[in-house]
């Protein structure tokens, strides 16, 4: 996202300044402590046609090998190993996988389902990647969303200035 909060803008999600650092140190960090991913329809179907043959590393191995729960109502048109509907409401699928045994569950690429979370309560921590600079408009990560309060647990720092921000979500205000 960046810095002004914008992760979708005008001409489509906001991708920052790649760099080699931010593929490989903070991505490794975002997803280190991962063993499932819940995507938006429109996320899924973007990204099953493009992860499967991808070699963009370590993303690629892990978003191909990790189980893909998708919020939508229709069922899929794309295979993508590992892949499945999230049959029933979102916020009670999410609530029963936290109960299971298991590790963290990311939500990627999807900003609806996010924000679903965020203002349901479930959402435990937030990893952000913020670029350096600003969008001045477009689809904001917290539009819509009750005010929280957050902590910091980690900051990384990439050699472009992109940021990977680490925070426990605490309570609302």
């Amino acid at each position: 996202m960046t810095l002004d909060g914008v992760v979708e803008g005008i001409e489509g999600f906001f991708t920052g300044q790649a760099d080699d650092d931010l593929d490989d140190r903070l991505a490794a960090a975002v997803i280190a402590s991962q063993d499932a991913v819940i995507l938006g329809r429109r996320s899924f179907d973007l990204w099953a046609t493009f992860w499967p043959t991808a070699q963009i590393e370590p993303f690629a191995s892990f978003v191909n090998s990790v189980p893909k729960y998708v919020a939508t109502s229709t069922p899929l048109a794309t295979e993508w190993a590992g892949s499945r509907v999230i049959d029933g409401d979102l916020v009670a699928f999410v609530r029963d996988l936290k109960a299971q045994p298991g590790r963290d569950i990311g939500v990627h690429a999807s900003i609806s389902v996010a924000q679903a979370l965020l203002t349901a309560g479930v959402v435990d921590e937030l990893r952000l990647v913020v670029a350096p600079g600003t969008a001045g408009a477009g689809r904001r990560l917290l539009d819509g969303v009750p005010p929280v309060n957050l902590t910091l647990l980690a900051g990384l720092t990439s050699s472009t200035g992109n940021l990977l921000l680490h925070y426990r979500v605490d309570e609302r205000r």
